[in-house]
Formats: structure tokens, C-alpha cells, sequence
């Protein structure tokens, strides 16, 4: 059962930590503020890391830092809890209530909430959130300006300043933000909550030539991070591999880890396709679609995708490319390239930021699907173009390889000719594509609810 206390002033603040940590909010109305303060100092004289750390964020609103934990456990060891007693909240925030939620599940889907991208990590953030908030008691939360504090989004008291206590935190999506990740830190390892976060992949690790610059540094940051966190549900198999691998290594610097499990990614993305009409909405011809979904970095492998289909359009074979996909990075080659292939007259256009059922329209649309990323932690674009029966090209590893089948042609990546082998015979052996749409019709289904509700059991409730 999920409990909320609330305070905005110094004193009330401190009758909320009483409140909490004797867990008994009729008892704490009885005394005075001499006497909270004084059974307070009493407690906080002998607490663990745990309590010292609520102390700190309901002061001064903020949650604390690794460092500052650290810093306040030496002062308290030197002068005394009576030192707490200075604490105060940033004039900024002083204005502002804290609530202190004990119990409760804290999702933190703030860069999600900020963003109107809708692949990839979005797309998972707002399929668990739609799910959970349909059948589940959870809290939404970002982070307020300067990653120094959550609060709530939408609802009530959203304004508020949220302190998680004895509840569940899940970071649903990829955190790079230093000042974030250094008060997650110190939540993970002080704070009596459980944390939890979905694995998405170690893309920065793996194939750290694909990554944006300073990813690597921001992803080890993370790693860092996660690495006190209790549980993460990779997204596949493979994802968990990558997981798992690096949860090895932290045994040389004495850390255990976070246990790991793959949870695998729903199976049937779009169950419930729009009927748009992709060629009217979006302004293309008759010519049959070969669609690439995916933002245009170099892990997607979209300059690969351009020279195969230079080299299918040189044997005759017609058709028109259509990406879709936002949010790159070292994409000048590839935006380069489409524009010289677009003044010599190849029909390829490139979406920005469609909405889901402008996607699921053009996966209906396409006579094949193109994929052959260098690496993925799942690869939506693969089961989300199988499950509406629009077979795919993609690479022949990995969660691709584990997604793709059956219903997939399989290439090497790394190999355009065999990307545009692949390409041509979809396109010109209908009996061989028919053959295809009928493995990816035959596959069995795992809902957004099933994947959702495995992720709670075991994120959550820390069921195998």
C-alpha cells in the first residue's frame, strides 16, 4: 500500500521525517516541534546511510548527490546529528512542497516525456507506461530542471517535489545526464528503495565506432551507475549477453551487480494498424515501398541500405526507398548521399518524427522492410514489420537473427551485395515473398500487456 506525506515548511518538514521514519503519523501530531527535533537527532545519531540520505532530500529538497551522502556521513561522525539542523531547501525550491511517497513505484520517463520521437527506447517507454497506468498503481516521474529533484508529471500535486521511500524506482528509458545519473547513484546505493532500469544495449561498448561522440564516456557514466542498481531487464537474449558480460568485470572492484533477466519485447507492435493510406498521407507514388525504419546513425547501417539499392535500381529493378526515422548523429554521409541520389533521379524520400499510425500505414504499405543494423539490443523495426505481415531484410546475428525468424531474410551486414541480393529477390520472386508472408503470419503473438506485465513480475515484485 502506497502512503504519501507532504510538507512545505522547515518545521513540517521535520515532522515528515519523523512521520516516516517511526511510521506513525498520528504519534508524530502528538508531540511538539521540541520534541520531534529532539527524538529526530536522537535517530539520526545511529542511522544508517538509508536515513540519512531521506534527511537530506526532504530538507533541502533535492536529492542528494553521491558525493554530498559521503560528505554528510563524515559531519554527523565528527559534530553530531545536531549539524542536520542547518539544513534548509535552495532558495529556488524553497517555495515547493516535498512528498515523500513510501511504498509506491516511481517510473522515470523524463527525457520520453519531452520528446515527440516515437522509435526505439520511446517507443518501449510509452507501450510499458500506457500499460501500467491502464492496470497498475504507479507514479510518472521526470526531473525538474538541473536533474536535482523528481516530480510527478500530470495529476496531483504534480508540481510537488518527490521523494521516493521503501518504494520501487524504474528508469524506463537511457540516462546519459551526468547530474542525473550522480543523484540515481547515490539513490541506488544509500536509499532504502529498490531500483530497477530495462537494458536496453551496450551499443557504446560493443560497437563503440557507431556511437555518438562522447557517447562512450556518458554510457560508462551509466554503467557506473546501474552497476548499484538491483535489477535489469535486458531486452532480449542477446541484450542480456552484453549485460551480463559486464557484470563480470565489477567483480574486480569488489561491486556485485545487478541481477539480470531478459524480458523480451512485445511481438506484435502493431495488433492495432491504422487504416491510413500511407501513399496519400504521405505524398508518395505507386511504385512498390522498400522501407527502412530507424534514426539515420551509423549502428543502422543506412549508408549500406543507399549502395544496395544504387545497385538494385541499376538492374532494373523499380521502386521507391522510404526512411523514417529521427534523432541522428554523424549523419552528414548519409544526408549527402541521399541528396546526390535524389538529383539523379532514385525515388527516395526520408520521414522525421511520423506518428504510430502513420508507421504502421507505410509497414502495411511496403512490399519489404530493410534492417541490416550493425547491432541492436532487440530491433523493433524487425517484429514490427512481421507482425503485419511485410517481410524484412535484416542481419544475420544477434537479437535480429532471435526476432527475425521466422519470416526474415537474413544478410551479412557487412556485405551490400548480399543486402541487395536480398533485396532484389524479394522484390522480383513474388513466390519466394509470398513464402515469407506467410512465415511472419504464422508467428505467435506476444502483446505489449504480456511484456509488461512480465517486466512488472520481475522489475517490481522480483519474480523469476
Amino acid at each position: 500500500m502506497t502512503t504519501r506525506i507532504r510538507a512545505r515548511s522547515t518545521s513540517s518538514r521535520w515532522r515528515l521525517l519523523d512521520a516516516v521514519l517511526y511510521e506513525n503519523k498520528a504519534q508524530t501530531r502528538t508531540l511538539d516541534d521540541r520534541a520531534v527535533l529532539a527524538r529526530l537527532i536522537e535517530r539520526l545519531g545511529v542511522a544508517i546511510d538509508a536515513e540519512l540520505w531521506l534527511a537530506l532530500a526532504v530538507m533541502t529538497n533535492q536529492l542528494p548527490r553521491h558525493d554530498e551522502v559521503i560528505a554528510w556521513r563524515r559531519r554527523v561522525a565528527l559534530e553530531g546529528p545536531s549539524a542536520l539542523l542547518a539544513l534548509r531547501p535552495a532558495a529556488l525550491d524553497a517555495r515547493r512542497s516535498v512528498e515523500v511517497v513510501v511504498g509506491g513505484v516511481l517510473v522515470d520517463a523524463h527525457h520520453t516525456s519531452r520528446t515527440d520521437l516515437a522509435t526505439g527506447i520511446q517507443r518501449v517507454t510509452r507501450s510499458v507506461l500506457d500499460q501500467w497506468q491502464r492496470s497498475r498503481s504507479v507514479d510518472i516521474v521526470r526531473w525538474r530542471k538541473g536533474y536535482r529533484a523528481l516530480t510527478a508529471m500530470g495529476g496531483r500535486h504534480r508540481h510537488d517535489l518527490v521523494v521516493p521511500w521503501n518504494s520501487t524506482y524504474v528508469l524506463a528509458e537511457l540516462s546519459v545526464e551526468p547530474d542525473r545519473l550522480d543523484r540515481l547513484h547515490a539513490l541506488a546505493e544509500f536509499s532504502a528503495n529498490t531500483t530497477c532500469a530495462i537494458g536496453f544495449d551496450c551499443v557504446p561498448l560493443t560497437v563503440p565506432e557507431t556511437a555518438a561522440r562522447g557517447m562512450r564516456g556518458a554510457f560508462a557514466r551509466y554503467l557506473a551507475t546501474v552497476a548499484r542498481f538491483d535489477r535489469i531487464a535486458a531486452i532480449s537474449d542477446a541484450a542480456a549477453v552484453e549485460y551480463r558480460g559486464w557484470r563480470r568485470m565489477l567483480a574486480a572492484a569488489g561491486i556485485t551487480g545487478p541481477s539480470i533477466r531478459a524480458v523480451a519485447l512485445a511481438h506484435d507492435e502493431l495488433a492495432l494498424v491504422s487504416e491510413l493510406d500511407a501513399r496519400s498521407e504521405l505524398n508518395l507514388s505507386d511504385e512498390p515501398i522498400v522501407l527502412c525504419v530507424g534514426s539515420s546513425e551509423p549502428r543502422k547501417n543506412h549508408l549500406a541500405v543507399l549502395h544496395a539499392a544504387e545497385l538494385a535500381w541499376r538492374r532494373g529493378v523499380v521502386f521507391q526507398l522510404v526512411f523514417v526515422g529521427g534523432n541522428a548523429w554523424s549523419s552528414d554521409r548519409f544526408r549527402h548521399r541521399v541528396a546526390e541520389l535524389q538529383d539523379a533521379g532514385r525515388a527516395i524520400s526520408n520521414h522525421e518524427r511520423l506518428s504510430d499510425e502513420q508507421v504502421a500505414a507505410l509497414y502495411r504499405a511496403a512490399e519489404v522492410t530493410l534492417f541490416p543494423s550493425l547491432h541492436e539490443g532487440f530491433g523493433l523495426p524487425v517484429v514490427e514489420s512481421l507482425s503485419v505481415g511485410t517481410p524484412v531484410i535484416t542481419s544475420n546475428y544477434g537479437s535480429m537473427l532471435a526476432s527475425g525468424d521466422p519470416g526474415a531474410e537474413f544478410v551479412d551486414p557487412r556485405d551490400d551485395r548480399s543486402i541487395a541480393e536480398a533485396l532484389v529477390r524479394i522484390l522480383t520472386d513474388e513466390a519466394h515473398r509470398e513464402r515469407l508472408v506467410r512465415a511472419a503470419e504464422g508467428r505467435s503473438p506476444r502483446t505489449w500487456a504480456d511484456y509488461s506485465d512480465e517486466l512488472w513480475n520481475y522489475v517490481v515484485e522480483a519474480r523469476s
